[in-house]
C-alpha cells in the first residue's frame, strides 16, 4: 500500500486530492471523493457565504472524512469564503487564481490546514513563509486556470525549493501519472479532469461525453491577453475566444464580456457551442465514467505495481 505522510497528516487513506472545479466540485462529488479515501474538495467558485456555507453542512451530511474547501481568490466572495471556512472549521483550504496570505493568519489560527496551489517556486517560497502545510505544484497541463510551466518541470523544481510537503497535479489521471508525480519528488497528486467522468459528479452529460470524445490535441489556452489563462476543451466558444485575443481592435472588456457565464453554460446547460468546457490534456486518456471509489483505487493500485516494478530498471 502507499505510504505517503500527506495521509497521515490530514486523517485520509489515500494521496489524492480532487480539483476543485467551480460549477463542479461540490458537496456530493467531494463527499463522494473522501468517503473513497481521498481528500474531497468543494469549489467555493464565485458564489456568496450562504452557497458554501450549505454544501460543506451538506457535505458533513454525506461524510464524516475530512473535506477541503477551494478558495478562487479572484472571485468577489473570497472574503466571505474565507470567514465562512473559519466557522464551518473546515479541515483543508486550497486556493487558486491569486495569493492567499492575507487570509492565512485566521485559517491557521482556526486549525485550517493551508494547501495553495502554486504555478512557480517563488509564489511556493511564498507561502511557505506564511505558513502553508504544503502546497500543490500544478503544470500548465492541468484544465481551467493554468501556468507556464509543465507539471515535469515545476514539480521537482518546486521540491527542491521548498521544505514543506508538495503534491503534484496537472496531466494525472492514472497510476502512471502518480507514480511519475512519486519519482518528482511529490507526495500526493491533486486530479481535477479524471474526476467529471466519476458516477457521483453532476456536471451535465454533454460535458462528460465531450471528454470522452477528446482526443490528445483537443485541448486550447485561451485569456493569455488577459492575464489568466485558461485550458478549455475546443468548441466554437473556444476558437472564436483565441481569435478575438489576437484582434487588436476588439478591448479586454469585450473578449471579457464575451467569456462571462460560459462555463455554467457548459457545466449545468451543456452548451457546446457557447460553452467553455475546461479539462486538461489528460481528456483523452480518459474513456468511461466510474465511481469516485473506482478512480482512486485504480489510480492507486497501479502506481503502487509500478513503483513495486521499478527496481526492474536498475542493475
Amino acid at each position: 500500500m502507499l505510504n505517503s505522510p500527506i495521509c497521515k497528516m490530514l486523517g485520509i487513506q489515500y494521496p489524492v486530492f480532487q480539483g476543485g472545479m467551480a460549477w463542479i466540485a461540490d458537496a456530493k462529488l467531494a463527499a463522494a471523493v473522501s468517503n473513497a479515501g481521498g481528500l474531497g474538495i468543494i469549489s467555493a467558485m464565485n458564489a456568496d457565504a450562504d452557497y458554501l456555507r450549505g454544501q460543506i453542512k451538506k457535505a458533513r451530511e454525506l461524510t464524516d472524512k475530512p473535506i477541503g474547501v477551494n478558495v478562487m481568490l479572484m472571485s468577489p466572495h473570497a472574503q466571505e469564503a474565507a470567514q465562512v471556512i473559519c466557522e464551518e472549521k473546515v479541515e483543508v483550504v486550497t486556493t487558486g487564481a491569486g495569493l492567499p496570505t492575507k487570509f492565512m493568519p485566521a485559517w491557521i489560527k482556526a486549525g485550517v490546514k493551508v494547501i495553495p496551489v502554486v504555478p512557480s517556486t517563488g509564489i511556493a517560497k511564498m507561502v511557505e513563509r506564511a505558513g502553508a502545510t504544503a502546497v500543490i505544484a500544478e503544470g500548465g497541463e492541468s484544465g481551467g486556470h493554468v501556468g507556464d510551466l509543465t507539471t515535469m518541470t515545476l514539480v521537482p523544481q518546486v521540491c527542491d525549493a521548498v521544505k514543506i510537503p508538495v503534491l503534484a497535479a496537472g496531466g494525472i489521471g492514472d497510476g502512471r501519472g502518480m507514480a511519475a508525480a512519486f519519482m518528482l519528488g511529490a507526495i500526493g497528486v491533486q486530479c481535477g479532469t479524471c474526476f467529471l467522468l466519476a458516477k457521483e459528479c453532476d456536471v451535465h452529460e454533454n460535458y462528460k461525453k465531450r471528454v470522452i470524445a477528446a482526443k490528445d490535441i483537443d485541448t486550447i489556452v485561451t485569456g493569455k491577453r488577459l492575464g489568466h489563462p485558461v485550458r478549455v476543451l475546443k468548441n466554437s466558444f473556444a476558437r472564436e475566444f483565441f481569435r478575438m485575443e489576437y484582434d487588436s481592435s476588439i478591448s479586454n472588456e469585450e473578449i471579457e464580456k464575451f467569456g462571462t457565464g460560459a462555463l455554467r453554460m457548459a457545466a449545468k446547460e451543456g452548451d457546446e457551442q457557447k460553452g467553455s468546457f475546461m479539462a486538461g490534456q489528460i481528456s483523452g486518456m480518459l474513456k468511461e465514467e466510474k465511481t469516485a471509489s473506482q478512480i482512486i483505487l485504480d489510480m492507486v493500485s497501479q502506481a503502487e505495481q509500478l513503483l513495486k516494478g521499478a527496481s526492474a530498471w536498475v542493475k
